[in-house]
């Protein structure tokens, strides 16, 4: 028989007991007993915590993990491995209708963190993930290129091979057959666009 704490009194069972409780002594109640008899909310505000708590913790969680993989360059669909997975060098030149691209100008310098130049030198690339490849590394300076046939586009301006143009790509004298070729340490890239 469960006794009450606040007045002495005995009930036949633990519901009796809850409804002495709520419709006797509600004002005395502290937590514990408030919780016990159903009445929550209080002077609390009502919200229950435990949701509200899990909420907050699977939407942290979702948010770092957006994080990690969209914008800390985790490895996605590109096959690209993380920023700083990697640290790699190799050179690249490349020439547009007899101009030099000057690759230590700023927009070349660091915008993408797995593959840029940087400290304002302009003829070698860093890697700073693993599997970059030539294509990557091409978007990540702002290039788009194809294969089939060669195309460049620079500036605006698309140039394909063989439609007025001679477009080349080569990695350490040879031709690229493969976009997805991925960049080995020491590798020198050429690209080259002049008038057919």
């Amino acid at each position: 028989m469960p006794e009450c704490e606040y007045c002495g009194a005995s009930h036949d069972s633990e519901e009796a007991h809850l409804k002495h409780l709520k419709a006797e002594h509600a004002d005395e109640l502290g937590p514990i007993d408030k919780r016990r008899v159903g009445d929550v909310g209080g002077d609390e505000g009502g919200l229950p915590t435990g949701p509200l708590a899990l909420g907050v913790v699977l939407l942290l969680s979702i948010g770092i993990v957006g994080y990690v993989v969209f914008i800390a360059g985790g490895s996605g669909a590109d096959g690209i491995g993380q920023a700083g997975s990697d640290h790699y060098h190799g050179t690249m030149e490349m020439t547009v209708l007899g101009e030099d691209v000057d690759f230590s100008q700023n927009q070349y310098q660091v915008q993408d963190q797995r593959f840029h130049f940087e400290g304002g030198e302009g003829t070698q690339w860093h890697a700073h993930a693993t599997g970059v490849t030539f294509e990557y590394g091409m978007e990540a300076l702002g290039f788009e290129v194809d294969r089939s046939p060669y195309t460049l586009v620079y500036e605006g301006e698309t140039y394909v091979d063989g439609e007025g143009y001679e477009v080349v790509f080569e990695i350490n004298g040879e031709a690229v057959t493969d976009l997805e070729y991925t960049l080995q340490e020491g590798d020198s890239v050429r690209i080259v666009v002049r008038e057919a």
